[in-house]
């Protein structure tokens, strides 16, 4: 399988799972701005949408956004224990969590990246206050499932580390923190972040 990526965008996020579940991807950087693959390809032409990631399977079908990917490859390594077993409710609960990083979290830092007015990325970061003190208030352990990590912790991490980027205040979250601190130090997450140039 090939994995479409830009270094530490979203596709982060599969990059995590797959390495924490054991799953060797061929990997091919792509220029978001120029709409091109490392080789001088035009990446709209593998993913017409032209956002990463885009997972591209063994019979060449492709496959787009990273909530879909992530539960992909969990169910490709289902020994690993990524995502809790279907059709349970914390099942649906990483579904959940999933669904809100990429629909309340994730959307609302694009002003942050794309050179939106002033107004307009201040209204940001305070919604993403707003956002990860909900994350904040609701992790009782030291995963968003309790104590075991699962694919949606490898979609926080991601998001999460875009606030130093983007000038996001983290002071008042220690409980994301912590979860950043241990994410980091995951082998997984190592390998994924070394691959991806970031260490």
């Amino acid at each position: 399988m090939k994995l479409f990526y830009a270094p530490g965008a979203c596709s982060l996020s599969p990059h995590i799972v797959a390495c924490e579940a054991g799953i060797d991807l061929e990997l091919c950087k792509v220029d978001l701005q120029a709409k091109q693959t490392e080789s001088g390809g035009d990446y709209t032409q593998i993913n017409p949408k032209g956002c990463v990631p885009a997972l591209q399977l063994e019979g060449g079908e492709m496959l787009t956004e990273g909530p879909a990917i992530v539960q992909f490859l969990a169910e490709q390594k289902p020994d690993a224990k990524l995502a809790p077993e279907y059709g349970t409710l914390d099942h649906y609960r990483v579904l959940e969590w999933l669904n809100y990083i990429a629909s309340e979290v994730h959307k609302t830092f694009v002003p942050l990246f794309w050179g939106a007015p002033d107004e307009e990325k201040q209204r940001a970061k305070t919604l993403l206050g707003k956002r990860f003190q909900f994350v904040e208030e609701r992790l009782a352990g030291d995963y968003l499932m309790g104590s075991e990590f699962s694919i949606a912790d490898a979609y926080l991490f991601t998001v999460y580390s875009w606030c130093d980027k983007v000038g996001v205040d983290t002071g008042d979250w220690p409980k994301r923190k912590a979860f950043a601190e241990r994410m980091a130090a995951r082998p997984g997450v190592q390998k994924a972040l070394k691959e991806e140039g970031l260490l």
